[in-house]
């Protein structure tokens, strides 16, 4: 089916932090790859992408696969797949393909590979797992594709799509709900969200793990994901989570809650980030943090609860940080902690989060640790409380709504 006259939903909110990245891309022949999370919004770009072709080349032949139709369901291998775009193709000028959900194919790559081969074939693709391009099919494709990773919304997204007044309220329907771009379609009531997130959760877990890992102990599975909702933020190796899920009697091996915890990553679920020792220059080899890349999933599993406010605080701020492009890991500072070393660009950003600093205990802690780092990158505390734009020794203060509006 070729999509000459494919229907563009009028209703799309335009994610211009994105379409900007891919549009000096647009007419190339080179592989555009969207990478990220089930429902984050890939279909969205891919439409606002081919709406910008239609606007720019009215000539313009466009095809557009979509893996979760069953009218594609046809297209199951690589074969299946060349064939199809070469027998669809416009026999003059540029065809513009694209393909939602790629890794549904089987040995997807080797038809990349072929479809490259044509010059007038400008290729767009997407997928829910990390390591849709990776090992030998990174290296067949090596300098011809580029991958941009899309996260769920980010704050000034969120207000913009759902018209809000930017205010304290508005932010915490943020960190309770999410960014998924589809809550524009639904009542922001718990009751309402949080049964369309686990249905997401349910969708991620079964068709991204389990069915394509062959994933036996789903109910490990599920304890696992629990317990890093309940411990977000926290330092842990497969060791530890292995030797806690021992003690509530859920047994599995170290080497297992690594894989595990890997095919989380993989699908998006969860982000896992490294520790870096801030005095030796190297990286830990073991205990990492975990945080979820959509805080509604997170919440919908676990509970929004007033306990776990800070945690929820430290994970908005990390996902605001790798929405902004930025290379995240912890700093350890001997036994004390930087939450987080931001590096973009060959520049770094030291960033804590706190609920509160009205505490000396607490402010003592907060700056003191970032005062120990002698370089001369820029360091802040980000903190619940409403007011920003205070310095202790040169290190910024800035209240969470003006971090995430920035």
């Amino acid at each position: 089916m070729i999509e000459n006259n494919l229907v563009i939903p009028n209703n799309i909110h335009k994610r211009s932090h994105y379409l900007e990245k891919v549009r000096s891309y647009i007419g190339q022949n080179i592989i555009k790859v969207l990478t990220g999370q089930r429902r984050v919004g890939k279909s969205y770009l891919l439409f606002q992408i081919i709406q910008w072709v239609k606007e720019t080349d009215s000539t313009a032949t466009i095809i557009y696969i979509n893996k979760e139709d069953l009218a594609f369901s046809f297209i199951k291998t690589a074969e299946h797949l060349n064939e199809y775009v070469l027998a669809h193709k416009a026999k003059s000028g540029k065809t513009y393909v694209f393909i939602d959900e790629i890794q549904d194919i089987e040995n997807f790559g080797d038809a990349l590979r072929s479809l490259l081969l044509q010059t007038d074939l400008d290729l767009y693709c997407t997928g829910s797992n990390a390591n849709l391009l990776s090992g030998d099919i990174a290296g067949h494709l090596s300098g011809r594709y580029i991958n941009l990773e899309v996260f769920s919304l980010a704050y000034p997204e969120f207000i913009s799509f759902h018209g809000l007044i930017e205010n304290d309220e508005s932010l915490n329907k943020y960190l309770k709900y999410g960014g998924l771009p589809y809550l524009i379609h639904l009542e922001l009531k718990d009751e309402v969200v949080f049964e369309y997130l686990k249905n997401i959760y349910q969708s991620i877990v079964y068709r991204d793990i389990i069915n394509r890992y062959s994933i036996r102990n789903v109910n490990f599975l599920e304890q696992l994901v629990l317990f890093l909702a309940a411990h977000t933020g926290s330092i842990f190796s497969a060791k530890k989570i292995s030797d806690f899920l021992k003690s509530q009697r859920v047994k599995m091996a170290p080497n297992q809650v690594q894989n595990y915890i890997q095919h989380l990553v993989n699908a998006f679920l969860v982000h896992k980030v490294g520790r870096y020792d801030l005095v030796g220059k190297r990286m830990f080899e073991i205990g990492e943090k975990y945080y979820f890349e959509n805080l509604g999933i997170r919440n919908g599993l676990w509970g929004y609860r007033l306990e776990d406010r800070g945690k929820i605080m430290e994970n908005v701020v990390y996902n605001h940080l790798v929405f902004k492009g930025y290379k995240v890991q912890v700093g350890m500072l001997g036994n004390k902690e930087v939450d987080f070393i931001a590096e973009k660009e060959g520049e770094k950003l030291y960033v804590q989060v706190a609920l509160s600093i009205n505490d000396p205990a607490t402010l003592e802690r907060e700056f003191g640790n970032l005062k120990q780092i002698k370089d001369n990158y820029p360091k802040k505390v980000v903190t619940m409380e409403s007011f920003s734009g205070n310095t202790v020794a040169g290190i910024e203060t800035q209240d969470l709504r003006s971090f995430l509006l920035n």
